[in-house]
């Protein structure tokens, strides 16, 4: 849950109208990103950096507000105010606030009184009462009308979070609509109006209970609650309390909105093509009388006593057993902090540090490494790992503690810490391509409250740590007695009542409603922003490599950054050990190179291998700096073509695998992906592309290691975006990448969706008191380019976003779940066939509400010609300014090419969308998305579920876990 520039047009400094000329920006010199920082007078600081490679901004609303801020005897408000800010103001979101405010008033009052009431009966009249309210609050207030403020707009990625330490809100805007997204924000920020308050407040409570099944934020809990005795940090948790939640006040909101969300404690954080000089009129223009609060409370806490013993906490839940454990450190806000990153690589990177090549590599734990957890009054240094299967956690803890000495008394080769210095640098490097990455810089140095300067002086500082530096800093804050370690076991979680909320009244939607600050918005004219769609014949180049080999290649104009992807069409579907082959393929080494060395090697020179392994595809790609490429492929291909077997190890990885495929069944997200590949594909092919539990035990490594080099004999495809030339990069291509001469072709194998042609219903087991659903159908019906600018309407129009009919019915105005989604499946390749999905998460009690909701609006679908307007305008814009770039232009040439097209699919869908119309989606609705059959896909507890309204839906199938996965 991060100087004194100004333009002058003449020589007489005269400044076009309206525009600020402004000599009061902070600026550091050979900064990467040129950021421009400006503050307001009411103490509103504004981040700015430019980089022209789209015509959009991301944007970032900062507050420093967070968890961590709440009152002790009301928590969860910081996160509750970040789902409130998005239902409205006095001027949006209403169709009339002079008659809607009583009722919200009374509303609030009833609240009030609630909170103060235990006895079961009377808490009920009174919510009784507040639901009444609500729906008649309901029929005058217009649900999600920010979102469509946003969608008309055009912006992408509508989201907020909360931290301990802030809240942040997020939209990616086209660059022509700044000044109407800085007057809806200005507007939210200051006149927010709490309004859908009880239906809010139960999407919460799912929120609530969804987090009672995340046994690592339940372990990190235990763990923060030992190492904060007297920070918030370890005395409160950011989603709050069961009894706090349970006990909602408006009035405390409020009183916290007043107090945390004032200028003079907010940033607003961008990224992307602007004019920094415009951009700052702007935010003037609409924030600049709001009022700052000079009285903003200052968090203090007793600071923490030092450990002076190891804690051991044991927390209990569904998933597989791990232990936790963690020590605590400066946080973000102290320059001490700074030695944590390099002393985190150096225990663990990914390839060549303490834990990665002593424990993982040398298969002694199932899997551990460290993070560390980085807030900003202190941090947490964490490492967590996993037991092989008849191995202790202590046996675990023991093997870590023994890695972290080896960092305390310097036991490790000191050209890791420059390594480590040279991967941050390309890390950083990478950051730069994405304007949310700038963007969250800059939220980062806001919320900590560093100079900017520091943080453009980051590089060069890590690049003077020293082995003593680290060694100092892991003495005084990793030692043998300053730990707390948390052993998660598999079991019932007693902390896992989940809260029930009251009954409630579907809320009035009020789709057809629409406020004059919309209108306004809406009808405001902008200058067009020309749509770019990737143009095959210009924007790559294609050729033959050599016989064999196809080419594809851009050239990287921003960085010295190379990938190189080489794409074989086979995978799984072809062989289902093929995984499994290049997972035992990097413990391996070669003749001339040690796995060790090979992982060092390639730390040393901030270069990366990777492989992948799909169903019909598999890749395996290279990257880092150009002038490392070929090294970096000398690298790779040797251990294709040259690694040494070694039993012990094969032996090893088969238990282990095992192992994890217990740990899988284990996990919620885990099972539910698995059940929806089995919902989709079907039994037989979840068998065939996965290798049974008695496949995987007869594997040897000769066959295993044929697979590999085989691979390289295999005809195939070269994705190249670097720094070269083409001629260059073909020249290092073809000297280090070994091939055989005669490449063998390769049929291309497609994967085939299950046609639905009679209802059923499969559960499979998960104890939770959370179900998770799919409902699936697919009719064998072919890709139709003509079709495709409709059917991308209706998905935008019924499941689009926020804003559209699903998350309406489903979370607003019924309150069904946190998150729920529904769509029309476009085809993949030529003979794919179109599929239809909708899938929820909720609470077990609510699954048949949840499946005839879904029943009634997929195939009763409500019209509303003004968010069919709100639809078709944010899609029409999103297609004018996105743009295809990098590495994106050449995959996107594979799918076109996938689909038999010889332009993009979204150039056909923008050249047909201003004809469409609401009977277009209407005509759509019927054609394509009425009257189907389903499989319906439950992952949940089945004696919490109504097991007589599921066979009504059809017959009802219980699978296991195994045949889910495909392990038996």
């Amino acid at each position: 849950m991060r100087k004194k520039l100004f333009f002058i047009f003449t020589t007489l400094f005269v400044v076009l109208p309206g525009v600020l000329s402004c000599s009061k920006y902070e600026t550091v010199k050979n900064d990467p990103m040129k950021a421009k920082i400006y503050t307001l007078d009411n103490g509103l600081k504004v981040y700015m950096s430019v980089n022209k490679e789209q015509p959009r901004l991301q944007t970032y609303i900062a507050v420093r507000s967070g968890g961590k801020n709440d009152p002790s005897d009301n928590t969860g408000l910081a996160h509750y105010l970040e789902h409130i800010m998005f239902k409205g103001t006095e001027n949006f979101g209403t169709s009339d606030y002079a008659a809607e405010k009583p009722l919200l008033d009374q509303i609030e009052e009833l609240f009030d009184i609630y909170g103060t009431k235990t006895d079961p009966q009377e808490r009920l009249a009174i919510y009784h009462i507040i639901d009444s309210l609500s729906y008649k609050a309901s029929e005058l207030a217009i649900s999600n009308e920010y979102d469509k403020l946003m969608s008309i707009i055009g912006s992408r990625g509508t989201n907020a979070f909360t931290s301990d330490d802030l809240t942040c809100y997020q939209e990616n805007i086209p660059s022509n609509q700044i000044d109407s997204w800085a007057r809806i924000q200005a507007d939210r920020f200051r006149n927010m109006v709490i309004r859908g308050f009880h239906t809010e407040l139960e999407t919460v409570y799912e929120e609530y209970n969804m987090y009672l099944n995340q046994d690592v934020m339940n372990a990190l809990y235990a763990l923060d609650s030992v190492l904060y005795k007297n920070h918030p940090y370890g005395l409160q948790q950011v989603i709050g309390t069961q009894e706090h939640l349970k006990n909602p006040s408006i009035s405390a909101i409020k009183k916290q909105k007043a107090t945390m969300y004032v200028p003079n404690n907010i940033a607003i954080c961008v990224s992307g093509d602007f004019d920094p000089d415009e951009f700052v009129t702007i935010i003037e223009k609409y924030f600049g009388d709001w009022e700052p609060n000079p009285s903003i409370p200052e968090l203090r806490y007793e600071p923490e006593a030092p450990l002076t013993e190891p804690v051991v906490k044991h927390v209990y839940g569904t998933e597989s057993d791990f232990m936790l454990m963690g020590w605590r450190c400066p946080g973000e806000k102290e320059r001490e902090s700074e030695i944590a990153e390099i002393a985190g690589s150096i225990l663990t990177n990914g390839k060549a540090g303490l834990i990665d090549l002593n424990l993982n590599q040398q298969q002694k734990v199932l899997a551990a490494g460290s993070q560390l957890y980085g807030r900003i009054d202190y941090s947490d240094f964490l490492i967590q790992g996993y037991p092989k299967d008849g191995q202790s956690m202590e046996e675990v803890k023991d093997l870590i503690l023994a890695e972290v000495a080896k960092l305390r008394s310097g036991d490790f080769d000191e050209a890791l810490i420059e390594a480590a210095i040279a991967n941050i640098k390309l890390s950083r490097m990478r950051q730069l391509e994405s304007n949310d990455s700038r963007a969250m810089q800059f939220v980062n140095s806001f919320v900590k409250g560093s100079d900017w300067a520091d943080e453009v002086a980051l590089l060069d500082r890590l690049s003077k740590i020293t082995k003593a530096d680290v060694t100092a800093w892991a003495e005084k804050y990793l030692s043998d007695d300053s730990y707390v370690v948390v052993y998660k076991h598999q079991g019932v979680n007693p902390k896992s009542n989940k809260i029930t909320a009251p009954a409630i009244t579907p809320i009035s939607t009020n789709r057809d409603m629409q406020s004059a600050f919309l209108t306004e918005i809406s009808e405001k004219q902008v200058k067009p922003i020309e749509p770019v769609f990737v143009d095959f014949e210009k924007d790559l180049s294609k050729s033959m490599l050599k016989d064999g080999i196809e080419m594809l290649y851009k050239k990287n104009e921003n960085n010295d950054i190379v990938t190189a992807t080489f794409r074989f069409e086979m995978g799984n579907s072809t062989n289902p050990a093929l995984s499994f082959a290049f997972d035992y393929l990097s413990y391996l080494g070669t003749p001339t190179r040690s796995a060790d060395e090979i992982a060092f090697e390639e730390y040393k020179i901030a270069g990366n291998h990777s492989f992948s392994v799909g169903d019909n595809t598999m890749t395996f790609s290279v990257n880092g700096l150009g002038e490392n490429l070929g090294q970096m492929l000398d690298i790779v291909e040797d251990l294709m073509l040259n690694a040494q077997p070694n039993e012990a190890i094969l032996e090893n990885l088969k238990y282990d695998e095992l192992m994890a495929r217990q740990m899988s069944k284990s996990h919620q997200t885990s099972c539910s992906n698995a059940l929806n590949q089995y919902v989709i594909y079907g039994p037989e092919y979840v068998k065939s592309i996965t290798l049974s539990n008695e496949q995987l035990m007869a594997l040897t490594s000769e066959e295993l290691l044929d697979m590999v080099k085989d691979v390289l004999s295999k005809e195939h495809t070269v994705l190249f975006y670097g720094p070269q030339d083409e001629a260059d990069a073909k020249e290092v291509l073809l000297n280090h990448h070994k091939t055989a001469d005669n490449l063998q072709k390769l049929t291309r194998l497609y994967s085939k969706k299950q046609i639905v042609d009679e209802p059923k219903v499969i559960i499979a087991p998960y104890d939770s008191r959370q179900f998770n659903y799919i409902q699936y159908s697919d009719r064998g019906e072919r890709f139709s380019l003509a079709d495709a600018p409709s059917i991308q309407l209706f998905n935008e129009y019924f499941g689009g976003g926020m804003n559209s009919i699903v998350f309406q019915e489903m979370r607003e105005a019924r309150a069904l779940a946190y998150s729920a989604g529904a769509m029309l499946a476009t085809p993949s390749f030529v003979d794919d066939t179109y599929s239809f999905y909708a899938r929820i998460g909720s609470q077990n009690d609510k699954l048949q509400t949840a499946v005839e909701a879904f029943d009634l609006i997929i195939n009763e679908m409500p019209e509303s010609e003004k968010s069919f307007q709100v639809a078709k305008t944010g899609l029409e814009s999103v297609l004018r300014t996105n743009r295809t770039t990098g590495m994106s232009v050449l995959s996107s040439y594979i799918n076109t090419r996938e689909l038999g097209l010889e332009e993009p699919l979204v150039k056909v869908i923008y050249d047909n969308l201003s004809a469409l119309t609401m009977d277009d989606v209407v005509e759509c609705q019927q054609k394509w998305i009425q009257g189907r059959t389903y499989i319906y896909g439950i992952l949940g507890d089945i004696k919490e579920l109504d097991t007589e309204f599921l066979n009504s839906l059809g017959k009802v199938e219980e699978v296991t876990l195994d045949e889910v996965f495909g392990y038996k």
